[in-house]
C-alpha cells in the first residue's frame, strides 16, 4: 500500500472549500478504501489548528481538530529523525520550519507529498509531490 503525506495546505483547502478541496476529498475516500495510507506531521496538524484559531475562533479550531481525528489520517509525532531532516531542509531551502516537517516526513517515509503550496517547489527534486490544484 502506498503512503502519502498531507500538508496543512490540503486540509485548509478542504475546510475552506478552496481549489484542491475535491482532490483532497478523493484522497481521503481512497484512504478509507485502503488504496493508500495517509500521514500528517503533528507540526502540520498544529498549523491547521493555529490557522483556524487565528482566523475564526478557538471553538472552531477544536471542532476542526475533532474532524481531523475522524479522518483516515495518522498523525506522526516529530521524532529525532524527522526533526533532523526538517532542520536540513530549513538550513538549505527557503521554507518555513513547519513546512519542513511535512517534507521531512515524506522523505523519510518515501511517500508522496500532497500540497498546493508553491513553497514546496524548493524540495521538488528531493520528494515526490502531488500538486493539488
Amino acid at each position: 500500500m502506498a503512503t502519502k503525506v498531507l500538508d496543512s495546505w490540503a486540509l485548509m483547502a478542504l475546510f475552506n472549500d478552496e481549489p484542491g478541496a475535491e482532490a483532497v476529498e478523493k484522497v481521503l475516500e481512497q484512504a478509507v478504501a485502503d488504496r493508500h495510507k495517509l500521514l500528517m506531521s503533528v507540526v502540520n496538524w498544529g498549523e491547521v489548528y493555529y490557522s483556524v484559531l487565528r482566523t475564526v475562533s478557538s471553538a472552531m479550531a477544536e471542532q476542526k481538530a475533532r474532524e481531523i481525528a475522524t479522518m483516515p489520517i495518522e498523525i506522526i509525532y516529530a521524532d529525532f529523525q524527522q526533526t533532523h531532516q526538517a532542520a536540513i531542509f530549513k538550513g538549505t531551502k527557503k521554507m518555513s520550519y513547519a513546512d519542513c516537517f511535512g517534507a521531512a516526513l515524506a522523505k523519510i517515509r518515501n511517500a508522496e507529498f500532497l500540497t498546493g503550496d508553491p513553497e514546496f517547489k524548493e524540495v521538488e527534486k528531493e520528494i515526490k509531490i502531488d500538486w493539488l490544484q
